[in-house]
C-alpha cells in the first residue's frame, strides 16, 4: 500500500502526515515537492533516529497548498492540532516573565508571565527569572509606586521604608505617577546609565552632608543596578528591539540559540535542543513560526537569520522584516549565536546519546530478545494485598521506555473475594482492555505482569482467549531480594534469557519497581481509609460532618451505646435519624 501511495504522490507543496498502526500521527511535514519529500523516507540510508521514525510509519496522508508560505502555516497549526510525538522540538511549554507597569490610576510594577491587551506597559522577555525579580527589587527601592493590588484602609510597611507614597491615604498626584512612569520605561529601555548618574551625584551630596547612612543606601543602589544591568556589555547603537536565531546540526539532532535583544541590549537567551527529520534549514524555518506561536514570545522590530534561510518566506509569515547580516556588529551577534550552539549541541550530545541508551534502544533491543515489533507503548500490572484484605492492583504505562504517568491507572478489586492473585489479575486485566477496545484508544505493544507463571497464565487467559487480543504478555520473577531475576514469556512461559548488565534488564527493572511503588502506595491509602470506617457510615443521614460531631461530643463508642435517642437529637440529629443510630449500635 505505501508503494503504491508513494508512486502516486504529487509534486506540489504541501503538509504529510505519517501514521502508526494505530492510525496515530506521529509525525507531520511540510515539504516544497511532495513527491521527493516523502519518497526520501523510504529510501536510502538514515541515521538510527530517523529509522525509527520510518519503522513505526504504516500509513500516511498529505494535504497538496498552493505556496511554500501555506505549507508553512498549515504545518504549524497542524502539530499544534495533533501533537505528534516526533516534532518534540515544536513543544514549547516555556514561559518568561516580563515586567509590567500596569495601566491604573495608581500605576504598580509587577512580574507577569502573561502577555494582555490591557493597555500595560510590557518589558522583556527575561528567560533569566532571577534577573527579572533583581530588576524590580532595584526599581521599587527607586521609584516608590504602590505595591498593593487592593488599596487598603491605612500606610503599610512599603510606605515607611520609603517604596511607596501610600495613595491609599495620601493624595497622590497623575504627574507625580506619570513621571514615574516614564523614568522606569527609560530605565528598562536601557536609560539606567544616567539614572546611575544621578544616583552618584545624589550619593556624593548626601556624604559632603554627613549623611553616610542615606550614602551607603545610594551606594547599595548603585552596586545592585550595575549587577543587574551591566551583565551585557555587547550593545547595539540603533537600541532596536530584536531576536537573534544562531543554530547547529550534527547527526540528525539540532541546537537552536536565540538571543534576545532589547533596546540595544543583549538580555539573554534562549535555548533548545531536537532531533530534526526534514531538511535543517526547513526545520529551523518551521521553528522560528512556532516559537511565535506562544503568547510569551512576542514578535521583535526585527529578526537576524542565518545564512540560506528564506528571508522572504519569513517576513510573509510573520509580518516582520528578517535579515542576514553580512557584517557588522549584527554579523558577529549571529556568529556567536552559531558558536553557542555549537558548543551546547556537542555538550548535550552525550547526555542525548546515553538517554537513549536507556530508553528507546533499550525498548528496540528488548522486541528483539522476545521476538516481536519493538514495543513502544509498554503496560505493566502489579496486584496488592495484605491476607486477601483491601485487595488493589495497578497499572503503569511506558512510552519510548520513559513513565508516562497521565495514564497510570488504580484498581480497587471488586469480584474476588480473599487472597486470589490470579482472580485479581483477571478482572483488572479484563477491566483494563475492555475499556480500551470499548474507548478505541492506543492498545499496548507489551503487556508486562509483575509476577510468575500463574500470572501470565491469568492475563494470557483474558488478553487472547476471552478478547482475542493479540497482544505479547510477558512476567518478571523476583529472586529472594525481592530483585528482579528473571523474564518469563510464552506459552506455557519460559525463560528468556538477558544480560543482567544490559538496558533492557534495567528497563523493565524500573518497570517493575515503580509498578510495585505504585501499587503499594494505591494500597496503603485504601488501608489508612478503612482504619478509620465506624458503624455510623452506614446509616442513613450521617455524613461525615454529622459523624464529626457524634465523635467529638461523646468521645467514644462505649459512651455512643450509653446514649438514648433525646441526647443524639440535642445535637440536632432528625429523630428517625438518631433512632437509626441506637438501633445500629445496639445490633453492633
Amino acid at each position: 500500500m505505501l508503494k503504491e501511495k508513494l508512486a502516486v504522490l504529487p509534486g506540489e507543496p504541501g503538509c504529510y502526515l505519517m501514521k502508526d498502526r494505530q492510525g496515530t500521527i506521529i509525525y507531520v511535514g511540510k515539504a516544497k515537492s511532495l513527491k521527493n519529500r516523502v519518497r526520501s523516507y523510504f529510501t536510502g540510508s538514515h541515521d538510527g533516529k530517523t529509522q525509527r521514525l520510518v519503522s513505526e510509519i504504516v500509513d500516511f496522508e498529505y494535504i497538496v497548498t498552493s505556496s511554500n508560505i501555506e505549507a508553512l502555516i498549515l504545518e504549524m497549526n497542524l502539530i499544534k492540532k495533533h501533537d505528534p510525538k516526533y516534532n518534540v522540538m515544536l513543544k514549547d511549554d516555556k514561559s518568561y516573565p516580563y515586567l509590567k507597569l500596569t495601566n491604573e490610576e495608581h500605576p504598580r510594577l509587577i512580574i507577569t508571565r502573561k502577555v494582555k491587551k490591557d493597555g500595560g506597559k510590557y518589558f522583556g522577555p527575561y528567560p533569566n527569572a532571577g534577573a527579572a525579580n533583581e530588576t524590580k527589587k532595584l526599581l521599587d527601592r527607586i521609584y516608590p509606586l504602590r505595591k498593593c493590588r487592593t488599596l487598603p484602609d491605612k500606610v503599610c510597611l512599603y510606605y515607611h521604608i520609603g517604596q511607596c507614597l501610600a495613595p491609599c491615604v495620601y493624595d497622590v498626584s497623575q504627574e507625580q505617577n506619570q513621571e514615574m512612569v516614564q523614568a522606569i520605561s527609560k530605565f528598562l529601555r536601557a536609560g539606567h546609565e544616567e539614572v546611575k548618574e544621578q544616583l552618584q551625584t545624589r550619593m556624593l551630596k548626601a556624604s559632603e552632608e554627613l549623611d553616610f547612612e542615606r550614602a551607603k543606601e545610594l551606594r547599595d543602589t548603585i552596586s545592585h543596578m550595575e549587577v543587574v544591568m551591566e551583565k551585557q556589555k555587547m550593545m547595539i547603537s540603533d537600541r532596536l528591539d530584536r531576536d537573534v536565531f544562531g543554530f547547529a546540526y550534527d547527526k540528525g539532532w539540532m541546537c537552536v540559540q536565540v538571543f534576545f535583544i532589547r533596546q540595544g541590549r543583549l538580555i539573554e537567551r534562549d535555548v533548545s535542543i531536537f532531533p530534526y527529520y526534514q531538511d535543517a534549514h526547513d526545520d529551523l524555518m518551521t521553528f522560528i513560526g512556532q516559537f511565535y506561536l506562544k503568547k510569551e514570545h512576542l514578535k521583535p522590530a526585527e529578526l537576524l537569520v542565518p545564512d540560506e534561510m528564506e528571508t522572504i518566506l519569513l517576513e510573509q509569515l510573520l509580518s516582520i522584516p528578517v535579515h542576514v547580516p553580512k557584517r557588522g556588529k549584527k554579523k558577529e551577534l549571529l556568529q556567536l549565536a552559531n558558536q553557542n550552539a555549537t558548543v551546547a549541541l556537542k555538550e548535550k550530545f552525550s547526555l542525548i546519546e546515553r538517554n537513549e541508551e536507556r530508553t528507546i534502544k533499550a525498548i528496540e533491543r528488548l522486541g528483539e530478545r522476545l521476538n516481536i515489533a519493538t514495543p513502544y507503548r509498554i503496560e505493566a500490572f502489579d496486584n496488592s494485598n495484605i491476607q486477601g484484605v483491601d485487595p488493589v492492583s495497578a497499572m503503569i504505562t511506558f512510552l519510548d521506555g520513559k513513565p508516562s504517568r497521565k495514564d497510570y491507572r488504580k484498581y480497587k478489586i471488586k469480584t474476588v473475594e480473599g487472597p486470589d492473585d490470579y482472580g485479581s489479575m483477571r478482572e483488572v486485566v479484563r477491566r483494563r482492555y475492555v475499556r480500551l477496545l470499548k474507548e478505541e484508544l492506543p492498545l499496548p505493544d507489551l503487556i508486562v505482569i509483575d509476577g510468575g507463571k500463574g500470572q501470565i497464565s491469568a492475563a494470557q487467559e483474558i488478553v487472547e482467549d476471552e478478547l482475542g487480543l493479540s497482544i505479547p504478555v510477558c512476567g518478571l520473577a523476583k529472586d529472594e531480594q525481592h530483585r528482579t531475576s528473571q523474564l518469563l514469556m510464552g506459552n506455557p512461559p519460559e525463560v528468556v534469557q538477558l544480560k543482567r548488565d544490559s538496558h533492557e534488564f534495567y528497563l523493565l527493572q524500573r518497570i517493575q519497581d515503580e509498578v510495585h511503588r505504585f501499587a503499594i502506595s494505591f494500597h496503603r491509602q485504601t488501608r489508612s481509609k478503612s482504619l478509620f470506617q465506624s458503624v455510623l457510615d452506614d446509616i442513613p443521614g450521617v455524613g461525615e460532618k454529622r459523624k464529626k460531631v457524634i465523635l467529638k461530643h461523646f468521645g467514644s463508642v462505649k459512651k455512643m451505646k450509653e446514649a438514648s435517642v433525646d441526647e443524639f437529637v440535642s445535637l440536632s440529629i432528625p429523630v428517625t435519624v438518631a433512632e437509626a443510630i441506637v438501633e445500629a449500635l445496639k445490633n453492633n
